[in-house]
């Protein structure tokens, strides 16, 4: 499989499953969920206590909806930029992620909502 090179809607019927996990397994509290697909770079600076302090934060805001805005390829990764929308605010925000292979496995390496 060369992921970078796949059309754009093969590698987002590939990754979408995979950031509707990670944000579930995140509104659930359920850290095996929310790292089922990161890498172990991921893992290691997302740990179970890294988790329950930014679950921790009042008021505690759940992911709703998400929105695709943008694929970009790099020579290894694809980052993808989505609309993020939460619970708390009606603010939109910036959902972005790099996803890598491994070992013909597709990953997250990086994911942050601001």
């Amino acid at each position: 499989m060369n992921f970078v090179k796949m059309e754009e809607k093969e590698i987002l019927r590939i990754i979408e499953p995979m950031m509707d996990n990670c944000l579930r397994g995140s509104n659930e509290d359920n850290y095996a969920k929310h790292t089922r697909d990161f890498t172990e770079r991921m893992k290691k600076i997302v740990t179970p206590e890294n988790l329950k302090l930014q679950l921790s934060k009042e008021p505690r805001a759940f992911f709703t909806q998400r929105k695709f805005i943008h694929l970009f390829r790099r020579k290894n990764s694809i980052g993808i930029i989505w609309k993020q929308f939460i619970s708390s605010s009606k603010d939109e925000l910036i959902n972005q992620a790099i996803f890598v292979e491994r070992n013909k496995t597709i990953l997250i390496d990086h994911c942050i909502i601001c």
